[in-house]
């Protein structure tokens, strides 16, 4: 199953979540997507998703973009799961710490709050250093204007990564990986990537 993580001030209605979620639908596959709202508490949305997987009997495969993608290097450490990070926030509580204060959902209109307790959450999901590298898929465009590409690209050494020159945040380049995610759900191991 994909569980796939949206991004801070994000949702299911981010294009790259319709654009997978859609692929799936048209082969059949709509009961292998699971993507919710995820709150503004780190700590909560890390419950939310654990809740899901710990319930589930088939291996997840974790598609996490910006802050997802610093949320699905957590959970693919702590349950073993392979991850494909889209422009992932390496180091989100440092990202974000700028942006406490009040903000709104680009996709729902939802006002919420960022606050320097969700920093310390961010900052108690940091794995310091990836046991498994090789769980990891990672997608960077090097003209993030958000991201610091190379910061993630280190961080993932020893992964497979798929650098491109240029894009922007969203990553300019997804739909041309589509299949290649469902296939890595379909015949997922616990390293499912080729380096």
């Amino acid at each position: 199953m994909i569980f796939y993580l949206h991004g801070f001030r994000s949702s299911p209605d981010s294009l790259k979540a319709r654009q997978l979620k859609g692929a799936l639908q048209e082969r059949g596959l709509e009961d292998r997507w699971w993507c919710e709202p995820l709150p503004p508490s780190p700590l909560a949305a890390i419950q939310l998703v654990e809740s899901v997987l710990e319930s589930g009997s088939s291996r997840p495969l974790l598609v996490g973009s910006s802050l997802g993608g610093y949320y699905a290097t957590y959970l693919s450490e702590r349950h073993g799961a392979p991850a494909i990070l889209i422009n992932p926030a390496a180091r989100a509580f440092d990202a974000l710490a700028p942006w406490v204060g009040p903000h709104h959902n680009l996709y729902t209109g939802e006002d919420f709050e960022l606050t320097q307790q969700h920093i310390e959450e961010l900052r108690a999901l940091w794995v310091p250093h990836l046991q498994h590298p090789e769980r990891f898929w990672l997608m960077v465009e090097t003209g993030d204007e958000v991201i610091d590409a190379k910061e993630a690209i280190a961080r993932y050494q020893g992964s497979r990564q798929t650098i491109i020159d240029g894009g922007d945040h969203s990553f300019q380049h997804f739909t041309d990986f589509i299949d290649e995610i469902i296939e890595a759900e379909l015949y997922s191991s616990a390293t499912p990537f080729k380096i």
